[in-house]
C-alpha cells in the first residue's frame, strides 16, 4: 500500500499498538501481565486518525485476556474532549458527574467515584477532596497518552477496586521511536458571556510537546508543557427545600427560601510532564524515570441574593396555587433578603515522581522495581459578604416576592425593591446570623456577623515501591509466574477552618448601622434577570476584604463541627501476590488468561478531636480531646481471568475474583462528639471509625465479543457483584474511659456507651449488562469509506440493605442506563464527530461547605459534543490541521432535587455551550 507524509503509521505489536491512536468510545486494552511483554513487529498496515485509533483498540480487546477499556490519543497533545474525565466517561459502563460544566469525577458499573482508584503509569495517585476519587481535572489531557480501564483485576495490580482501576498513562519515547515536536493553541468562548463585572467569557488552552531519542536510540526523551485559562459562566438558583408546615399552605408543599445567582470561573491551570528513558541495546538493563506537576488555580465570582421566604418572617398570601401537594406559584410579603457579593480561591498543586527499572536476570527470569511519590496540598478560600436594606432582623425595608416554579424545576421572582440601589442596598449583615460570634465571646447582641470565609486545607501524600519477578515457563499449560511486593504509605489529613467578618465600623461601636459600598469598590450592577430578580449591587469583594474592611475572627472556638471535621489518616498497605499466566489448550480451543492470589496487610490509624460542649454560667465552652485509634488486619484477594477463542472472530471472556476498595477517609475520621447527659450519667458520641475495614465484594464477569470487517466489532457483557461488606451507620458499643478521663468526668454511670459511626455490614448485589460496538460503514459499501458509529449502553441495578427487613437503599453513582453513541467522518484531511452521552437520574455527590460531603438526587442528563477538523497537509501546509469544537451543545443543564421529587429543585445550574478554535502544528 502507497504511503504519503500525512499518513499516520500504525504498528500492531503482538496487540498493542505503539502508534499514538483516539478510542475515546471504544474498548480495549491490554491485562497488567501484557503490559511487560516483548514487543513483536508483525505487518504493517497505514491508517489514520480515528480509523487507526479504532483498530488499535479493537486489536488491544482481542489480545487481552482482563476485562478492560481503553482510550488513546489521536496524536502527542491532542485528546478530541475539553478533558480527560469526558473522554473517560464515553466508555461502556462509565459515567462522569459534572462540576461547574466540566466532567469532573467517574463512576464505573454504577459505584460511587470514591470506589473507583486511579493511578499514572500504574502508580497510584493521591485526591485533591476530602476522600479517595481523583478529580480528573488536575491533569491535562494534553499530557495524557492513553488510559486503560481494569474493570475486573488480577493478582498483580495493586491498586484494585471495587469499581475499577483507572490507569492514566504519558507517552514512552523509545516506543514512539521518532522525533516530534507538536504545538497546540486553542480560543475558548462561553457562550453566557460575562456574567459577573470583571470576569470574562474567553479563555485559552495551549501546549508544546517534544519527543527524542538520542544515543543510537538508547536515551528517549518526552517533555510537555500545557496551560488552560478556562471560563466558566453559571446561571444557578438553589432552594433551601420544600416545608410542608406553612401555615397558610393547608399541608402542601412551598419553597422555604431561595437564592438565585451568577457563577464566573476563571480557571488556570499549569501542568509539566517529563519522561526520560535508558535503555541500552543487548542489554537486559532498562530504565525509566517520570514526573508530572500541574498547579490547579481557580477563581470563582458568586453574586446573588438570598431570599428566606417560608423559613422566616415573611408571610405566604392567599392565592397561590398547587399542583398534587407542591404549590408552583404564590407570593410571600415582608421578605428580609441578603444580597451576596462572594468569591472563592481554590488552588492545588499535584505532584506525581516514578522511576522504574527492569532487569533480565537470565533467560527465564525478568526482575522489576518500581519507585514512586504523589502528593496533593489544596488550599480553599470560600469567602461570603453580606449587604441589604438593614443591619440584623427586622431592622430594613422588607419585599414582597412573588414566585413561579416552571416545569423545567428553575424558578421566576417578581419583587418590588432596587437591589442595585447602593443608597438602598449597604454593608451589613441583615438576618443576624451572628450567634456564634456571641459563643465565642465577641459581642453580646447577634448582629456582628457580616461575612464569612470557610478555609478547609487538605494535604495528600502517598510513597510507594513495587518489587516483581516473572519467571517464564515452557510447559504446555502456563507461561510464566509472577511474584511481587509492594508497599505503600499513605497519609491525609484536612483542617477545617471558618472565620467571622464583621465591618471594623461596627466592631469599634457595635451600632446597628450599615455602611455604604465605599465608591472605588463599587462595579457595574449584576443582572439577575434570568430569574426575574433584576439587577443587584455589585462591587469587588475580593479587593474589599483585602482592604482591611473586615475583622476576623476565628469560629473554631464556637463551631463544634470545625474540630470534629479535621482529622489525620494514615495507611500503610503491604501487598503480597502470586500469579500464573495460562497459554493453553482446551482441546481444539485456545485458552489465554491468569490465576493468583493477592495478600493484603492493613495497618490504618486516625488521629482526631473528641468534643465536649460545658454549659458554665449560661456560657458554652468546647472541650477538645485528643483521640488516636486505629486497626490491623488481612485480606485474601484471589482472582481468575480467562479468554476462550472460539476463532479468529469470536471470543468468550470469564472473570473472577475478590475486589476491595478502602472506606472514605472522612469516614475514618477518629475524632467524635462527645456527649454526656448530667443526670443520667450516661455518655455517647457520634463521629467517624477509624477501624472501619474496606468495602469488599466478589464479583463474576462474562463477556462474548465478535469481530468483524476491518476495526468492527460487537460485545455483550455482564456482571454480578456480591456485597460482602459495605459502609453502613452503625452504633456500636465504645469504651470511653480514656476520653471521660480526660474530660474530667469521673461519675459515669459506665464508661461504656453507644458511639454513632460507619460500621461494615454483609450482603447485597449490584449488577447488569453492557453492550459495545464498532461499525465501520466501509463493510457496506466503498461509496461509505470513512464514515463509523461507535456506540454502547450499559444497564445497572444494585439491591444493597441495611438491615434485611430495610428497603435497598439507593447507591451513590448509580445510574440504572446509561448510553454513549458517536458518529464520525474522516477522510481527504476532512474530520467530523459528533457525540452524545447520556445518564439516567442518580444519587450524586456534592462538596458543601469544607469540602463536606452531601447526597443529592440528581436528574438524568444528556450531553452532546462536536467537533470538525481539517488537516492542511491536504493543500501542501504539511503539520498544521484546524480544529472547531462545541462542547454541551444543547445546552443541557445540571439539576438536583429534594425527597425523590424531580419537581422539588434543590439546585439549577445552567452553564450555557463553550465553543473552541484550535490550531496544532506538528515538526
Amino acid at each position: 500500500m502507497e504511503t504519503t507524509k500525512k499518513d499516520f503509521r500504525i504498528r500492531l505489536l503482538a496487540g498493542v499498538a505503539t502508534g499514538a491512536a483516539l478510542a475515546f468510545a471504544v474498548t480495549g486494552g491490554v491485562s497488567a501481565q501484557d503490559q511487560g511483554a516483548d514487543e513483536t513487529e508483525l505487518d504493517e498496515i497505514v491508517v489514520t486518525g480515528i480509523r487507526a485509533s479504532i483498530l488499535s483498540s479493537v486489536e488491544k480487546k482481542r489480545a487481552s485476556s482482563s476485562l478492560v477499556e481503553a482510550i488513546s490519543a489521536e496524536d502527542i497533545g491532542k485528546l478530541p474532549d475539553a478533558s480527560i474525565a469526558e473522554s473517560i466517561a464515553r466508555l461502556p459502563g462509565l459515567a462522569a458527574q459534572r462540576l461547574d460544566g466540566r466532567a469532573n469525577v467517574i463512576s464505573i458499573r454504577g459505584l460511587a467515584p470514591d470506589f473507583t482508584t486511579t493511578t499514572l503509569n500504574g502508580r497510584e495517585q493521591v485526591s485533591a477532596n476530602n476522600n479517595r476519587a481523583v478529580e480528573y481535572d488536575q491533569y491535562p489531557s494534553e499530557l495524557i497518552n492513553g488510559v486503560v480501564i481494569y474493570k475486573t483485576p488480577d493478582a498483580s495490580l495493586t491498586s484494585q477496586a471495587v469499581g475499577g482501576t483507572v490507569d492514566l498513562q504519558t507517552i514512552k519515547p523509545l516506543a514512539y521511536g521518532k522525533q516530534a515536536l507538536v504545538v497546540n493553541a486553542r480560543a475558548e468562548y462561553a457562550d453566557l458571556g460575562a456574567l459577573n463585572s470583571g470576569t470574562s467569557a474567553w479563555g485559552y488552552r495551549g501546549s508544546v510537546s517534544y519527543v527524542d531519542q538520542f544515543a543510537d536510540d538508547t536515551i528517549g526523551l518526552a517533555l510537555g508543557y500545557a496551560r488552560m485559562l478556562s471560563p466558566t459562566q453559571e446561571e444557578r438558583w438553589n432552594a433551601w427545600g420544600f416545608p410542608s408546615d406553612n401555615g397558610n399552605a393547608d399541608g402542601n408543599l412551598v419553597i422555604g427560601g431561595a437564592k438565585p445567582y451568577v457563577k464566573s470561573n476563571e480557571l488556570t491551570r499549569d501542568g509539566f510532564l517529563g519522561v526520560l528513558e535508558f535503555a541500552p541495546h543487548d542489554s537486559a538493563f532498562s530504565t525509566t524515570i517520570d514526573a508530572y506537576y500541574s498547579k490547579f488555580d481557580d477563581e470563582q465570582t458568586l453574586r446573588g441574593i438570598e431570599i428566606p421566604l417560608s423559613w422566616s418572617g415573611a408571610s405566604l398570601q392567599d392565592g397561590w396555587t398547587a399542583d398534587n401537594g407542591l404549590i408552583t406559584e404564590g407570593q410571600f410579603n415582608g421578605a428580609e433578603v441578603v444580597v451576596r457579593n462572594d468569591f472563592v480561591d481554590r488552588k492545588a498543586k499535584t505532584l506525581a515522581l516514578g522511576w522504574n527499572t527492569k532487569y533480565e536476570l537470565s533467560e527465564t527470569w525478568h526482575l522489576e522495581a518500581d519507585l514512586s511519590y504523589s502528593s496533593v496540598d489544596r488550599t480553599e478560600r470560600n469567602t461570603e459578604t453580606y449587604s441589604g436594606t438593614g443591619r440584623g432582623s427586622g431592622v430594613g425595608a422588607t419585599d414582597n416576592i412573588g414566585f413561579t416554579i416552571t416545569p423545567d424545576g428553575s424558578a421566576i421572582f417578581t419583587h418590588g425593591l432596587d437591589y442595585s440601589d447602593p443608597n438602598l442596598i449597604q454593608l451589613g449583615g441583615p438576618l443576624s446570623w451572628g450567634g456564634g460570634l456571641i459563643g465565642a465571646g465577641v459581642f453580646d447582641n447577634d448582629r456582628g456577623q457580616d461575612g464569612f470565609v470557610n478555609a478547609p486545607e487538605t494535604d495528600d501524600e502517598l510513597w510507594a515501591v513495587h518489587l516483581s519477578a516473572e519467571q517464564t515457563l515452557d510447559n504446555g499449560f502456563l507461561s510464566s509466574i509472577e511474584y511481587g511486593a509492594r508497599y505503600s504509605k499513605r497519609t491525609k489529613s484536612l483542617l477545617d477552618q471558618g472565620f467571622f467578618l464583621t465591618l471594623k465600623e461596627f466592631a469599634a461601636d457595635q451600632t446597628f448601622n450599615t455602611l455604604p459600598v465605599p465608591s472605588q469598590y463599587l462595579l457595574d450592577p449584576t443582572s439577575l434577570e434570568f430569574i426575574g430578580m433584576g439587577n443587584m449591587l455589585s462591587y469587588d469583594a475580593r479587593a474589599l476584604y483585602e482592604s482591611g474592611a473586615y475583622l476576623v475572627t476565628d469560629a473554631s472556638e464556637s463551631e463544634l463541627s470545625r474540630s470534629t471535621n479535621s482529622w489525620l489518616v494514615e495507611e500503610k498497605v503491604s501487598n503480597f501476590y502470586v500469579q500464573a499466566n495460562i497459554d493453553t489448550m482446551l482441546g481444539e480451543l485456545p485458552v489465554t488468561g491468569n490465576i493468583g492470589v493477592q495478600a493484603v496487610h492493613s495497618d490504618q490509624s486516625s488521629t482526631g478531636s473528641a468534643v465536649r460542649v460545658v454549659a458554665e454560667n449560661g456560657v458554652n465552652t468546647v472541650q477538645l480531646l485528643e483521640v488516636t485509634d486505629g486497626k490491623k488486619y488481612w485480606d485474601f484477594l484471589p482472582s481468575m481471568n480467562v479468554a476462550f477463542n472460539l476463532n479468529d472472530d469470536n471470543k468468550i471472556r470469564l472473570g473472577v475474583a475478590q475486589v476491595l476498595a478502602r472506606a472514605r477517609m472522612d469516614q475514618m475520621n477518629a475524632g467524635f462528639e462527645l456527649g454526656y447527659d448530667q443526670t443520667t450519667r450516661i455518655v455517647r458520641g457520634k463521629g467517624g471509625n477509624p477501624r472501619l475495614e474496606p468495602f469488599k465484594t466478589w464479583q463474576f464477569d462474562l463477556a462474548y465479543e465478535t469481530y468483524f470487517g476491518e476495526g468492527g466489532y460487537a460485545s455483550v457483557a455482564g456482571f454480578y457483584k456480591k456485597v460482602q461488606s459495605f459502609p453502613f451507620t452503625t452504633f456500636e458499643e465504645y469504651d470511653f474511659t480514656d476520653v471521660l478521663a480526660n474530660a474530667g468526668i469521673t461519675d459515669a454511670a459506665s464508661n461504656t456507651g453507644l458511639i454513632e459511626r460507619p460500621g461494615n455490614i454483609d450482603g447485597g448485589k449490584i449488577y447488569g449488562v453492557e453492550l459495545s460496538m464498532s461499525v465501520p460503514f466501509s463493510m457496506f459499501s466503498e461509496a461509505l469509506d470513512g464514515f463509523g458509529v461507535l456506540g454502547s449502553a450499559s444497564f445497572t441495578k444494585s439491591s444493597i440493605r441495611e438491615t434485611p427487613d430495610s428497603d435497598p437503599i439507593k447507591m451513590p453513582g448509580l445510574s440504572k442506563t446509561v448510553l454513549n453513541g458517536t458518529i464520525y467522518y474522516e477522510k481527504h484531511g476532512f474530520q467530523a464527530r459528533a457525540s452524545l452521552r447520556h445518564r439516567s437520574s442518580f444519587l450524586g455527590e456534592v462538596s458543601t461547605l469544607s469540602l463536606a460531603r452531601a447526597l443529592v438526587d440528581v436528574k438524568p442528563e444528556t450531553i452532546v459534543d462536536a467537533q470538525i477538523g481539517y488537516d492542511l497537509s491536504e493543500v501542501g501546509i504539511e503539520g498544521l490541521s484546524l480544529l472547531f469544537q462545541v462542547n454541551n451543545l444543547t445546552n443541557e443543564p445540571f439539576t438536583s432535587y429534594y425527597n425523590n421529587d424531580p419537581r422539588q429543585v434543590r439546585d439549577f445550574q445552567n452553564y450555557g455551550r463553550t465553543f473552541l478554535f484550535g490550531v496544532t502544528y506538528k515538526m
